[in-house]
């Protein structure tokens, strides 16, 4: 699993990290039991405080998707009440048209831009 953080979208690095994390855990990159970096490990990766993966960390606890015990580190437990993968989907396009028509976007250059950022080699695509 990758984290990247980018301080032009706005976002919150703590919330880009949490975000992250749990789009992996739902698509499967991250199983349950997985073990997450150390919280200095990863904020020293990632250029961040140690206070703001900290506090990513904490929410996802406090949300159920990681547990964090003194021998076993932090590790991902999926809540049973999980998101499904499709609303996520539909959530970050929702975030996507938003954005788009901010920028005075039509739907068709809404989604030639989707079309030439998909990566390309999918099995499903025509």
């Amino acid at each position: 699993m990758k984290i990247v953080v980018d301080t032009e979208t706005g976002l919150a690095p703590w919330r880009q990290v949490h975000d992250q994390i749990i789009t992996a855990a739902t698509a499967g990159a991250l199983p349950e039991g997985t073990r997450l970096p150390p919280i200095r490990q990863l904020a020293r990766d990632l250029g961040l405080a140690s206070g703001t993966v900290a506090r990513a960390y904490r929410e996802l606890e406090t949300a159920g998707w990681v547990e964090t015990a003194r021998a076993r580190g932090t590790v991902v437990t999926i809540p049973t009440d999980r998101p499904d993968p499709a609303a996520l989907l539909l959530a970050a396009a929702t975030d996507y048209a938003t954005r788009a028509r901010d920028l005075g976007a039509n739907l068709d250059i809404a989604l030639d831009a989707v079309r030439k950022a998909y990566p390309t080699g999918d099995p499903e695509s025509p």
